[in-house]
């Protein structure tokens, strides 16, 4: 049973963090100012002035393309722990990331092959 005094840093640490951020909101909105003008209250977009209209269709290839991008970027996710634990696993955790990869490799394959990555 680990005693709870181990723990007491982590709450201190956690309470400021707490209560930082709730007095800089509350001093923000104090101190800041509250007048509101017609450039403040204007739609902002990336600096440059918002063009057409805001519920234009997206291609879905852009959703395929972040979905892909969220599946290979948490196999990189599943990759750094196995690499980390590569000796201790032996070739029982080579021989399942190598399936693991094995799968990742048959499913990128596949999207190539149905055209999922070509932007033309």
């Amino acid at each position: 049973m680990v005693p709870l005094q181990t723990y007491l840093p982590i709450v201190v640490v956690l309470g400021l963090a707490g209560v930082l951020g709730l007095g800089l909101l509350l001093a923000a909105s104090i101190l800041g100012p509250k007048r509101v003008t017609e450039t403040k209250a204007a739609a902002f977009e990336c600096g440059s002035v918002a063009s057409g209209h805001a519920r234009k269709r997206f291609a879905v290839k852009f959703y395929v393309v972040a979905l892909l991008f969220i599946v290979f970027d948490l196999e990189a996710v599943f990759f750094y722990p196995w690499a980390v634990q590569l000796r201790a696993l032996g070739w029982f955790g080579f021989v399942e990331m190598a399936l693991f990869a094995a799968t990742l490799l048959v499913g990128l394959v596949y999207v190539w092959k149905k055209g999922a990555l070509d932007w033309e």
